[in-house]
């Protein structure tokens, strides 16, 4: 397949060190990117991020062939690593960086990205504490973020190693 045919999604699910890790084990994700999307500074360092006043999320890059896997697949699987009702914090990551987000930028994506949130917000009393937003920026991270647990497999992360499982054994129903 062409590289054009791939698309991309935003996703801000805390630290990106384990929702890179959980993206990649995916059937049909080609590439993932950990950076920082929609905040106020141009070419942000993790230390300006982690300072609550860039306004950025740590989000990855998904680069998918939806020929294999679709974006509510994508999304069901988000869904299932993170606290959707969590503000500013995933894990023991606190601070607006760690926020949840989905970020699209085609807008064509939409209506599958509200049919996921709505099915998700179906399960809960309170409203969903994830963003649904455009993509306004996104600036890749220091190398040394990228691929973090494939170069540290001991290293720190707020994902229980059970969801890579899953991840690596997910297959969409085509």
């Amino acid at each position: 397949m062409e590289a054009n045919k791939y698309k991309e999604i935003f996703l801000a699910g805390g630290c990106f060190w384990g929702t890179e890790h959980y993206f990649k084990q995916v059937t049909g994700v080609v590439e993932t990117e950990v950076g920082y999307a929609n905040g106020i500074t141009a070419h942000p360092t993790y230390e300006q991020v982690c300072t609550d006043k860039t306004r950025f999320a740590e989000t990855v890059r998904v680069k998918y062939d939806p020929q294999v896997v679709s974006l509510q697949f994508l999304l069901r699987l988000y869904f299932q690593a993170i606290d959707p009702l969590s503000i500013n914090q995933q894990g023991n990551d606190r601070g607006s960086q760690y926020r949840t987000g989905i970020y699209f930028t085609d807008a064509a994506d939409l209506p599958f990205i509200d049919e996921v949130y709505a099915q998700e917000q179906s399960k809960y009393q309170q409203p969903l504490a994830v963003e649904k937003h455009p993509l306004q920026n996104f600036y890749p991270a220091e190398d040394y973020h990228q691929d973090y647990l494939d170069k540290n497999p001991n290293g720190y992360c707020h994902l229980p190693a059970s969801l890579f499982q899953l991840a690596r054994q997910a297959k969409e129903a085509k």
